[in-house]
């Protein structure tokens, strides 16, 4: 990949096998940015799960206490809390229409899309015939994330202030955006951390030894910063 001017001289100020502090890192990526637009900062977390073992997946939900930085579209498929819904600012609630939608490809539009699907129980088994489509795009929904619950207008309430649900690709990489290089240090900071501890709580039982493997910190078009918390 062909990287530009500003990328290739940021990537020579930087040392490759050093292992930097968050503080460090934040500081680089902010002196060094690439881009005219606010750029998103991405946690990168590489695991040592197998993800084809079924007990090793790592997958949970943290408060990011000073949010991403960027709107999330939530939508809500629910035949009983569609009011919760509307009341907590969801973009999307609708009923067993949805699922018709989400077969034909509709829903995956730039205008008719959503990040998170919420479902509550009793819409589960109804979403069974979509699930091949939603699981590869990480929108199934799924009690371990929070995103199948009764308790709908919490969630879309915590999910709109800042609330990320993450897991492992078939990779075992996690990735999540924890805020934006406009952001203070303290505040970028506070959130790597926040982020950090939930992965790290949501360690998986069938897992013997060590989860994490190494951290990375990054920009959208920034390179990547090897970290230690």
């Amino acid at each position: 990949m062909k990287h530009g001017k500003k990328y290739r001289a940021a990537a020579e100020k930087f040392d490759r096998n050093k292992v930097y502090s968050l503080e460090e890192a934040v500081k680089f990526l902010k002196e060094n940015k690439i881009a005219k637009f606010d750029e998103s900062v991405e946690v990168h977390v590489r695991t040592n799960v197998d993800p084809k073992k079924g007990d090793q997946q790592v997958r949970g939900t943290v408060d990011l206490p000073h949010g991403t930085g960027k709107s999330k579209k939530i939508a809500v498929i629910t035949t009983t809390h569609a009011k919760d819904a509307k009341e907590a600012g969801a973009d999307i609630v609708a009923g067993e229409e949805l699922i018709e939608e989400i077969k034909s490809g509709k829903i995956f539009s730039a205008k008719n899309g959503f990040d998170i699907l919420v479902a509550t129980p009793e819409m589960m088994p109804k979403l069974a015939p979509v699930a091949k489509i939603l699981g590869p795009k990480g929108l199934m929904p799924n009690p371990k994330t929070e995103t199948v619950t009764t308790k709908i207008k919490e969630t879309v309430e915590a999910l709109k202030k800042g609330k990320a649900a993450f897991k492992n690709d078939n990779s075992a990489n996690i990735h999540q955006a924890v805020g934006k290089l406009s952001f203070d240090d303290a505040k970028l900071i506070e959130n790597v951390k926040a982020f950090m501890s939930g992965v790290e709580k949501a360690k998986p039982a069938g897992l013997k030894g060590k989860m994490i493997g190494n951290i990375s910190l990054t920009s959208t078009m920034g390179v990547g910063l090897r970290i230690t918390l």
